[in-house]
């Protein structure tokens, strides 16, 4: 099971793999949410709500049933984890973060994260201490970005 990060979705979409362009992504991503191996917390969806592009939206809109409501075991885990790496939340964000859920969800059904993050050290001036590949590795979630999805499901295009 992948749990999806907010960075994932708006780099497959707004950034570098467009949807009218990537048709088969699309289909593959969609195929692995209807297989049940493709999911977002909740959180994920309102961070898509509130920064992503009308097309991610409606994209979203159309696909519920990837959206993971907050169990209570992810919830607790998410409380671990923010209390663990407190640096991991955004303090200028707008809205609640994501990140610690997302990895809280991997963590309890042993799955994968996917985000675009790139880890702190590979940051000229990283803004936090931790970012998702940082506590991913802390904590022993595999952590892979939309190119590693690709490579993991063996996709070709």
């Amino acid at each position: 099971m992948y749990s999806f990060d907010t960075s994932a979705f708006m780099d497959w979409q707004a950034r570098h793999y467009p949807s009218d362009i990537f048709i088969s992504l699309r289909t593959k991503i969609e195929a692995l949410i209807t297989a049940g191996e493709c999911r977002a917390v909740d959180l994920v969806r309102e961070e898509i709500e509130a920064v992503g592009t009308p097309e991610l939206r409606a994209w979203a809109k159309k696909h519920p049933i990837l959206f993971a409501a907050l169990d209570p075991l992810v919830q607790v885990e998410a409380a671990n984890v923010e209390s663990r790496y407190p640096d991991l939340a955004d303090p200028r964000s707008l809205h609640q973060s994501a990140d610690a859920y997302v990895i809280a969800l991997a963590k309890v059904k042993g799955g994968v994260v996917v985000s675009q993050e790139t880890s702190a050290a590979e940051k000229r001036s990283a803004k936090r201490t931790y970012y998702i590949p940082d506590v991913c590795r802390d904590l022993g979630v595999t952590c892979i970005n939309l190119l590693g999805l690709m490579r993991r499901e063996k996709w070709t295009f």
